[in-house]
């Protein structure tokens, strides 16, 4: 069998219970066709970039499927025809990832920026004096040639 990973987006006007029976109802298309799910993340609500179908946010769901392509196909024929389902894109990997999604890691986890380090100081009153201003040239050339 294939190994797929695929994100689908439901409708903002749903509850967060009903977008996870959404996906367990796609998950049980994909059960029932041979098909198994390795892992099932809800992501949550979240701002869209752009509008999709009046809409500017929507449930994310993130699915780790190991099934055949017809029991993917099957699950994406009933996708289309939901309502609740904005988009969704199924992808085919190499492998599934156990570990969670860059989604689910918390932002301690995926490392801090810390600090500057040889790129120096951030004030702008430590680069040492300014210039002469053009004016101060001028003058100083003339006091110069007198």
């Amino acid at each position: 069998m294939a190994l797929y990973e695929c994100v689908l987006i439901a409708r903002q006007d749903i509850s967060a219970a009903q977008a996870e029976q959404l996906s367990e109802q796609f998950a049980q298309i994909v059960r029932d066709n041979g098909g198994t799910i390795a892992k099932s993340e809800y992501w949550g609500l979240k701002t869209l970039t752009y509008k999709i179908k009046k809409n500017r946010k929507g449930h994310y769901t993130l699915f780790n499927i190991d099934a055949p392509a017809a029991a993917v196909a099957e699950m994406e024929r009933n996708m289309s025809i939901s309502e609740d389902v904005l988009r969704f894109m199924t992808v085919r990997v190499d492998e599934l990832d156990a570990n969670p999604s860059a989604m689910m890691q918390s932002r301690n986890e995926r490392g801090e920026r810390g600090e500057r380090g040889d790129r120096g100081p951030r004030r702008f009153d430590d680069r040492g004096p300014r210039p002469p201003r053009r004016q101060e040239n001028v003058a100083a050339a003339e006091g110069e040639t007198a």
